[in-house]
């Protein structure tokens, strides 16, 4: 879920919002993007986000393009927001969150003997050195539900 701030000088009409988001969601459908449904009108002026949902394999690629989509459809510069994660605990959820710190890594799920799965995580030495593990480990265990093992290769 990519949450983008359309109008962060908080400038426009509760008319122009609604356009804004009429046409956000005509750009983004056939993306496969949803939009979700909210009265942008209602929320604080410094706080119109709107929130995008998507399956993506290339966060910074697919932010870029939302960006983009919301600039067109809304005429303001927006700002992007808070991303946050959904999972189905997959290896692909857990190659998702590596890409969201622009990582790539092997991942190997292996069965654990207390019922829960294992993944060995492998990733390079230097993305370790530049993004914090306990950082990748605290996600990759929030969206596997699996006990994660990160080793450097």
């Amino acid at each position: 879920m990519l949450r983008v701030n359309v109008d962060p000088a908080g400038e426009l009409s509760a008319e122009s919002l609604a356009q804004g988001m009429a046409e956000l969601i005509r750009i983004l459908a056939a993306s496969g993007a949803q939009v979700s449904d909210r009265d942008l009108a209602a929320a604080p002026r410094a706080r119109r986000e709107v929130q995008v949902l998507l399956n993506t394999a290339d966060a910074g690629a697919d932010t870029e393009r939302v960006l983009a989509s919301c600039g067109r459809a809304f005429g303001t510069a927006p700002t992007p927001g808070v991303i946050t994660y959904v999972s189905r605990g997959t290896d692909a959820d857990a190659h998702g969150v590596l890409a969201g710190f622009g990582l790539t890594g092997e991942i190997i799920r292996v069965p654990g003997t207390e019922g829960y799965d294992i993944l060995q995580v492998r990733l390079r030495e230097a993305d370790l050195e530049r993004v914090p593990e306990s950082r990748i480990h605290t996600a990759l265990e929030a969206s596997t539900n699996c006990e994660v093992r990160i080793s450097a290769v």
